[in-house]
């Protein structure tokens, strides 16, 4: 579900909306939305009455293929009344199958082949169907259920009767678990339907709102018969149904030639203007990014409704307000956590990460002045402890896995880095691969999938940065010194610590911008440890290194540090004397172009010699004596006419 994000709402819309000021932190509003989402979490869990955070009792031996979703309701009354047709498959010989439905909505009756049959409802919320017969593994089949009630008694907010301007109004908002509070289904992350009816009945002054395309409308006596019609598989919680006093707003939008309908469903008292805009923008830049819209044959469009923030029912999110950055993260949910749905919600970050994501693209790509300051927004929000990880290990925890700070920022920052890595083009190529892989396409995906997909379009082992960055918690910090001798070469070395001990040391490329009076230039250091050196030449005098100056990696601390360099000309020193194992020879601001060095015995016999070419940067070399017999020798080094000299060691 929809977080509506920091940053990204520091961003100028197309239609140039009033921005608010730079850097004006946004983390507040963003949590809320986060809290009420994980409060829906816990009120679910409260009302199993006890502490399990299983998504559904439904049994495995059958498969959904379609759902024919027939609801009466009014949206006066918190009511509904249903009859559920599903067609499945067996997967295993039984006599009888399992569904997830509140205990507090009555079934009237099963229907099966026209014949009723038994059942029992649970106090776990289960409905257990009984056949009179086995079926056996691989058979087609199909059941109706008639079942009637108060949906959402406890008021989790996945049935929500409510008024606005004084008109009522009924939605629904299903994830994670509520929609077994108002429908007969299999409410896990586990099974998918291939495609869905539903036919709304209600009174004729209202107009229904669900997935899919409306097919049938007609009104009869007192009542408006509505038919949607969905024919891409679907997971239960994206399933929704709203009902007031709509109005309907019409358009089409064209993506890379193919005309699709957009149809919306706002309260006649809403000023929707710039909705259109934001949503056709954000259409037309993210279909070349992730591949075409997933329900390009069918539509998009939103519903408002009483949510504080968005939720992404497919085709038709439901939102509570029209700004460009929740429109771009409700629709960036289409293709991440509707075509794609995690199949764990130790993996919402595959979600919530991505619809983070494309809030950011939306700013990227319209107002790229804005990023700097909302990407340090975000750092400041996810580093301001020092620890978690992206991934949830525990899922009994619903603060946790609706964690803004981690499932949905630090989500984000973790695909912000892994596109850094890989570059913009391998990086989009994996996440369409990642979008149309055979084996999680329009059906349920874990981090390993992203994984592999990103590896197999890239070439590169990403197995070190998931197991760090995903799965592992906190964050580095940079410390970096460097100095600039007389030839203008900088020396820099940098050094990394970790906020957490579970990640020791992060692998990064790490951009290093060295800045001059006039001039300025960026180099990219593969930082494999810490402490580690290197030496350019910018080709100018430098009087800052900034350390990672666009924000590419998540990190709390980065400070840089000028050592002072010494200014003697081919300054030369040779070190220890006596030399036990080595002897270092160092050479700062040299001039000439090469430098030759000898070692002799005491017998004046030639035991080592090395010429070695000068850049002008500072030299360190090393010759290793410990293999040598303890005794005198004689070191002679020559460069041009700068350097000649012999020095006496001892061994």
């Amino acid at each position: 579900m929809k977080k509506i994000y920091l940053f990204l709402f520091l961003a100028a819309s197309a239609a140039k909306a009033q921005l608010p000021l730079p850097g004006a932190s946004l983390v507040t509003e963003t949590d809320a939305i986060a809290a009420d989402e994980a409060r829906a979490f816990q009120r679910f869990r409260d009302l199993q009455g006890d502490n399990s955070v299983s998504a559904t009792v439904a049994s495995n031996n059958f498969n959904v293929n379609y759902y024919r979703c027939e609801w009466q309701v009014d949206p006066a009354v918190k009511y509904i009344t249903g009859k559920i047709t599903s067609y499945f498959r067996i997967t295993e010989s039984t006599s009888s199958i399992t569904w997830d439905l509140l205990q507090q909505l009555t079934v009237d009756s099963v229907l099966y082949h026209t014949q009723k049959i038994t059942f029992q409802q649970t106090s776990e919320h289960a409905l257990i169907i009984n056949f009179p017969t086995l079926l056996n593994k691989d058979t087609p089949d199909s059941i109706s259920i008639y079942y009637q009630g108060i949906p959402d008694p406890a008021n989790t907010a996945s049935f929500v009767k409510s008024a606005h301007a004084g008109t009522p109004v009924i939605w629904t908002l299903s994830e994670p678990f509520g929609s077994r509070d108002w429908w007969p289904c299999k409410n896990g992350l586990n099974d998918k339907a291939d495609s869905i009816d539903i036919i709304v009945t209600c009174p004729k002054q209202y107009t229904a709102s669900s997935n899919g395309i409306v097919v049938r409308e007609e009104v009869s006596g007192d009542n408006r018969i509505t038919q949607f019609q969905h024919r891409y598989p679907i997971a239960s919680y994206l399933v929704a149904l709203a009902v007031t006093n709509y109005m309907v707003w019409e358009s089409t939008v064209t993506i890379n030639g193919k005309t699709m309908p957009l149809k919306s469903y706002f309260y006649p008292e809403t000023n929707y203007s710039g909705s259109e805009v934001y949503t056709k923008n954000a259409l037309q830049m993210f279909s070349p990014l992730f591949g075409e819209y997933p329900f390009i044959r069918e539509k998009y469009g939103h519903t408002q409704c009483g949510y504080g923030g968005g939720m992404e029912h497919q085709t038709n999110s439901f939102m509570g307000s029209f700004g460009f950055s929740l429109i771009a993260h409700e629709l960036g949910h289409q293709w991440f956590g509707d075509k794609v749905t995690c199949a764990s919600w130790s993996d919402i970050w595959l979600n919530e990460g991505f619809a983070t994501y494309c809030q950011h693209l939306y700013t990227e790509i319209t107002t790229p002045s804005y990023v700097p300051t909302g990407l340090q927004i975000m750092i400041n929000g996810i580093t301001s402890a020092p620890d978690g990880s992206v991934f949830v290990p525990d899922t009994t925890s619903s603060a946790r896995i609706f964690s803004s700070r981690l499932s949905y920022n630090k989500g984000f920052y973790v695909l912000y880095m892994l596109r850094g890595i890989m570059g913009d083009s391998a990086f989009y190529r994996g996440v369409r691969r990642y979008l149309n892989d055979p084996a999680i396409r329009y059906g349920y995906a874990r981090t390993a999938d992203l994984q592999r997909n990103l590896e197999a379009e890239s070439g590169k082992d990403l197995s070190t940065f998931f197991r760090k960055w995903v799965y592992g918690e906190g964050y580095p910090n940079y410390q970096l010194n460097w100095t600039q001798n007389v030839n203008q070469w900088v020396k820099l070395s940098l050094n990394q610590t970790t906020s957490h001990p579970s990640v020791s040391f992060y692998e990064m490329p790490v951009m290093l911008q060295l800045h001059g009076a006039t001039r300025d230039t960026i180099i990219t250091m593969d930082h494999r440890y810490s402490g580690q050196e290197l030496w350019v030449n910018p080709g100018f005098v430098v009087d800052t290194v900034i350390i990672d100056p666009k924000r590419w990696i998540l990190s709390k601390v980065k400070t840089s540090q000028k050592i002072p360099a010494g200014t003697t000309i081919n300054d030369l020193k040779i070190y220890p004397n006596p030399a036990p194992d080595i002897v270092n020879i160092t050479l700062n601001n040299p001039q000439e172009k090469k430098i030759a060095i000898w070692l002799y015995n005491s017998l004046g016999q030639k035991i080592f010699y090395k010429e070695i070419p000068l850049s002008g940067r500072d030299e360190q070399l090393q010759i290793p004596v410990q293999a040598l017999a303890k005794g005198i020798y004689y070191l002679r080094l020559k460069s041009g006419e700068t350097i000649n000299i012999t020095r006496k060691i001892l061994r």
